[in-house]
């Protein structure tokens, strides 16, 4: 599925910022994605009419940050899904974000992984055919990362289609994407991912 993404001409950039409680702002990552696999399964059940009947469930609409970036094997567009995908607690009760836990698609089977959905005023068409998405990870959210008494860092983050299948249940798959270096997640900032795909 890569060569018909890189044919489609899909590719997409992502800006990372921390925002302090002040209001000051730091740029702590600003470079391309990957656009994985997953876009490529999810256009194609569209395309040829064998997936979903709704074209909302070829929305990109939920997300996931992960601990445990890069996947075995580097970050490739060959990824189903992320290497350390945070859990539903680990998001955080005080949160803003709406998580859902929902059936994964990944390689050969479904994993169950929470995802933050993504609201739809944070959803933006900049032109005609290129979208950004706006993804805060707020003040209360992902704190004090910890498995098994080892403090994580958020390092990884991926985009979702809702439910390509048109299955029952929404079945998301991972469509784009990125590592980057630690990221120590506190109450004292949120993390802003301005992530922009062009289609």
């Amino acid at each position: 599925m890569k060569n018909f993404t890189e044919e489609l001409g899909i590719n997409g950039h992502l800006t990372i910022i921390k925002r302090f409680t002040d209001g000051q702002e730091e740029v702590v990552f600003d470079d391309h994605n990957i656009i994985v696999s997953g876009m490529g399964v999810g256009l194609t059940y569209m395309f040829t009419g064998s997936g979903s009947n709704s074209v909302l469930d070829y929305q990109i609409d939920r997300f996931q940050v992960g601990v445990s970036g890069p996947p075995t094997g580097g970050a490739t567009s060959a990824i189903y899904e992320l290497s350390g995908a945070t859990t539903l607690a680990e998001y955080g009760a005080g949160s803003n974000l709406f998580i859902a836990v929902k059936d994964q698609i990944t390689n050969t089977t479904l994993t169950s992984n929470a995802a933050a959905l993504i609201p739809a005023n944070k959803i933006t068409k900049i032109a005609d055919a290129s979208v950004r998405y706006t993804l805060v990870v707020d003040e209360e959210a992902c704190n004090s990362l910890t498995r098994a008494s080892e403090d994580l860092n958020i390092n990884e983050v991926g985009l979702l289609m809702k439910n390509p299948k048109g299955s029952t249940a929404d079945q998301p798959i991972l469509v784009a994407y990125r590592t980057f270096s630690n990221i120590r997640k506190t109450n004292d900032f949120s993390l802003i991912f301005r992530w922009t795909l062009n289609f």
